[in-house]
């Protein structure tokens, strides 16, 4: 069965990635593995702060995800999301990546190009899914 690694933090409850995940289940089932980067918020934070709000979301969005019939399971990864996706590609193997964003605007994994230069280190396919600017408050 193809596996795919989902990349995403902010916008890892938007309807977009959801779509996007459901519908590849659709046209040939996978499994997916989600590595959310413990990357810290506007304002002071702790890394064990980082850490419990990404626990959090992951834990709800494998709920919700598994709620839609997917198997999924994942992880807390580096702050980094490009060496957080590499953590995850050392220990396991994967046929693809989606890479869920905030609008070019507010992204910051934008202003780092983090798809492109996912699918030119790790040599996989890479689909890159854009939010809605709602989340981006």
């Amino acid at each position: 069965m193809r596996r795919c690694l989902i990349v995403a933090n902010r916008t890892l409850g938007g309807h977009e990635l959801l779509a996007e995940v459901v519908a590849r289940h659709e046209s040939d089932p996978r499994e997916f593995h989600i590595v959310v980067p413990a990357s810290h918020g506007h304002g002071t934070w702790t890394e064990g702060h980082a850490v419990a709000q990404a626990r959090d979301a992951l834990d709800h969005a494998i709920a919700h995800f598994r709620d839609e019939g997917l198997e999924v399971t994942g992880e807390v990864g580096d702050e980094n999301p490009a060496l957080a996706v590499g953590d995850a590609l050392r220990r396991e193997h994967f046929d693809e990546i989606i890479v869920s964003t905030l609008p070019l605007g507010p992204s910051r994994w934008m202003k780092r190009d983090l798809p492109k230069r996912l699918a030119r280190e790790h040599n996989l396919p890479v689909t890159h899914v854009v939010a809605d600017a709602v989340l981006a408050d």
